[in-house]
């Protein structure tokens, strides 16, 4: 009798970047271009993606606790997320696409709060010492740049959104020094252009991806 062959493991693709990058806004056409591509797809984020997950979220974006806290919450939410659904997905043969992963605690954490990038380092290593996405698209833009495109919504800002300036670009120099260290896994998507053009830079991107 001919044993079934279990399924190729999926693909797990992050989407970085400072708030008002636009990043979230181009998620649904990276599924759909992967979808097109004959790729199942699950699309998700951070922190969340669980029920608890969820109710995590709600405090992180809105109640104020101490730094180290907020880096706890962020892999305790990060925790029930790979074990409830970014492993079980991958495992399936689907391709995970996410908002935001550990890149993000280390870029707002470390780089804008201050968290001891040993800290960080550890929790990583605990709370996942075998998974990293296979490719992180890291939405790049200046600080200013990206405050004034929030400005501009009409909706309440969460507390990370309320930071100063500064928070904010320490946040992006974070970011693009973790793809200094992860070149063949993090790529750079030049975020001050027009969508259409952002659009292209990630069709690219994806397309060398599954080449």
């Amino acid at each position: 009798m001919k044993q079934e062959q279990a399924p190729l493991r999926g693909r797990f693709i992050t989407c970085e970047g400072i708030d008002g990058a636009g990043k979230s806004s181009h998620i649904a056409a990276i599924s759909a271009f992967l979808r097109q591509r004959g790729r199942s797809v699950v699309s998700t984020r951070e922190p969340g993606g669980t029920p608890l997950g969820e109710k995590l979220r709600s405090l992180l974006l809105h109640e104020a606790m101490h730094l180290e806290t907020e880096a706890l919450l962020m892999f305790a939410a990060r925790r029930e997320h790979i074990a409830c659904l970014i492993e079980p997905a991958l495992a399936r043969g689907d391709w995970v696409v996410c908002d935001r992963f550990s890149d993000a605690t280390y870029a707002y954490q470390s780089g804008g709060r201050g968290l001891d990038p040993e800290k960080f380092a550890q929790l990583e290593r605990w709370v996942h010492p075998l998974l990293q996405p296979d490719l992180s698209l890291l939405f790049d833009l200046p600080a200013a740049v990206a405050a004034g495109r929030i400005a501009g919504q009409a909706r309440t800002r969460d507390r990370f959104e309320q930071e100063r300036l500064d928070f904010h670009e320490r946040v992006r120099l974070a970011y693009l020094e973790r793809a200094r260290l992860a070149p063949r896994r993090i790529t750079v998507i030049d975020a001050d252009q027009s969508p259409e053009k952002v659009g292209r830079q990630l069709e690219e991107a994806i397309a060398r991806f599954c080449s």
